[in-house]
């Protein structure tokens, strides 16, 4: 602990040193992939997930394909992709080093975010869309207003599902040379840690700051995103109407 006190606490650490990051770029380096990421796959899964729920088409070829995906190997599957792609675009700057990383973020942030959102337009209940159509509403007007609302608050989770999933695995970036709060974690492991020598308990100081800086990071973020999830969604499907908004008026039969 007294490694990673000494590491957080220099400030030269947290500023650039010639052609090494500081941890302040480490860090919105890595919120700037992981947003890229879950931004990517919100912009796909949301508007699938909503036609699955809604209609009932194509669920279990998408399903099956979201469990598949599931399995994927991340680690493997960015180096592949880097083997792959590293002819294609080398000298291109950093983009043989983002794409990679960026569409196996994609792929891992995919299938929460599009079985919640089916799974919460399709688990709104009959009565409630009868009514709604009852009223005159269209099949899109019905989704709109009355499914999509309802199913918010399992939509919301799933994003924060693979907003997380992605801001842990990104750290594996640096492994083919990406930035990101693994570029910390990456280096401190290769200065040979966890031994008593100066250097050692620099390397150390560095790789655990790392890890926790990672840690740290997610739960802001999921805290904000949770924090938004209680504002955005009706009082009426979160249960936050007091007990007393809730009570039928007593009305007196004479």
């Amino acid at each position: 602990m007294n490694d990673l006190w000494n590491y957080l606490t220099t400030s030269a650490n947290w500023h650039d040193n010639g052609g090494d990051t500081g941890l302040w770029t480490d860090i919105v380096q890595h919120l700037t992939y992981s947003f890229i990421a879950v931004l990517i796959a919100a912009v796909v899964a949301f508007p699938v997930g909503m036609a699955i729920g809604h209609t009932g088409r194509g669920r279990a070829v998408v399903v099956g394909a979201v469990n598949a995906s599931r399995a994927l190997p991340t680690f493997g599957l960015i180096v592949l992709l880097y083997v792959i792609l590293s002819p294609h675009f080398h000298g291109h700057s950093n983009t043989v080093f983002i794409l990679p990383v960026e569409i196996v973020l994609v792929l891992l942030a995919i299938p929460p975010i599009l079985s919640n959102t089916y799974a919460g337009i399709q688990q709104v209940e009959p009565a409630i869309k009868d009514a709604a159509k009852g009223m005159g509403m269209t099949g899109g007007q019905v989704l709109l207003r009355v499914e999509l609302p309802n199913a918010l608050p399992l939509i919301i989770s799933g994003l924060r599902s693979a907003i997380l999933q992605v801001i842990a695995t990104a750290t594996v970036g640096a492994y083919i040379g990406l930035g990101g709060l693994g570029h910390p974690i990456y280096n401190g492991f290769q200065s040979g840690p966890f031994q008593d020598t100066p250097d050692s308990h620099t390397a150390t100081g560095q790789l655990l700051a790392g890890a926790v800086l990672v840690a740290l990071l997610a739960l802001v973020v999921d805290l904000i995103v949770a924090t938004i999830q209680r504002y955005v969604t009706s009082r009426g499907i979160t249960a936050r109407y007091k007990r007393s908004h809730l009570r039928a008026p007593v009305v007196a039969v004479p």
